[in-house]
């Protein structure tokens, strides 16, 4: 019996000593939220990841048809200090941390815009296919406290297809820093008339092709928006995400024709090696 409590012991301390030595090498990340992905292992130089992802989401703004897609994931980012440069699918951007309690973002991506193809009951006929936009989007996070619980956040979109802002809170569950751990965001949206009439506008021609009433959006309101994000890291390299996201629109938006649903709504999960 003696020898069996040595040996329950001696698990013990060694399960122990592991989980400790396993947490050692997971290095602080830029900042702790599971939203802001960090392969560089803490390090300043070159990080990589690369994986995939699915996605089950709206198949374009205002729509009431679902389908899943498949989206690489990761990207490739070069840190130094609290400031690290990325290029992840269409987006080119830049990332840094500033008094611990302030995190900007600059980014140039890439708006992929609407085809008629992406109805398929044919909603979207006679509205013809939005070419692909270029958008720069600058964000702004600021902590409220120094592990980065509860934060406020700010966004800018603009580009060839109009504005976007939008504000909000977040907070974030679990007491990693390594960017592990889940966080969930509320968020306000605004847009001006472009950006809305891109989306949800229709003009004479489109009217006439399409047999839709004709449209014009004015600036306000856009949605009120919940974002769930989550990641796991299973060891060093390898590491599981996920996102859940709900925004219902405003009245504006809803009253036109190419809003068949009030809400738009998407859930994806994936994997992720980093090198």
């Amino acid at each position: 019996m003696k020898a069996t409590t040595q040996h329950w012991l001696l698990a013990i301390i060694v399960s122990f000593c592991y989980s400790s030595l396993i947490a050692e090498e997971r290095p602080a990340a830029l900042v702790p939220l599971p939203s802001v992905d960090d392969f560089t292992h803490g390090q300043d130089g070159w990080g990589f990841g690369l994986g995939l992802g699915v996605e089950y989401e709206s198949a374009y703004e205002g729509s009431d048809e679902f389908g899943f897609e498949a989206q690489p994931a990761g990207g490739v980012q070069w840190r130094s200090g609290n400031d690290v440069f990325f290029f992840a699918g269409e987006a080119l951007g830049w990332r840094g941390l500033r008094s611990d309690t302030w995190l900007f973002e600059a980014v140039v991506a890439f708006d992929e815009g609407r085809a008629e193809g992406d109805s398929d009951e044919g909603y979207l006929n006679g509205l013809g296919d939005q070419e692909e936009g270029t958008e720069l989007v600058f964000q702004a996070r600021r902590a409220l406290d120094l592990d980065w619980r509860n934060w406020l956040v700010g966004r800018v979109v603009t580009g060839d297809n109009g504005n976007l802002g939008l504000f909000g809170f977040g907070h974030r569950f679990g007491d990693n820093n390594d960017g592990s751990g889940s966080e969930l965001s509320l968020v306000v949206v605004f847009h001006d008339s472009e950006y809305a009439n891109t989306g949800f506008g229709i003009n004479a021609t489109q009217a006439t092709n399409s047999g839709l009433n004709e449209t014009e959006l004015d600036a306000g309101l856009r949605s009120v928006a919940l974002d769930y994000n989550y990641r796991y890291h299973i060891n060093k390299h390898w590491q599981i995400f996920g996102e859940a996201l709900y925004e219902r629109f405003s009245s504006d938006v809803t009253n036109s024709p190419i809003a068949r649903s009030d809400y738009e709504a998407e859930i994806g999960v994936g994997f992720i090696y980093v090198f």
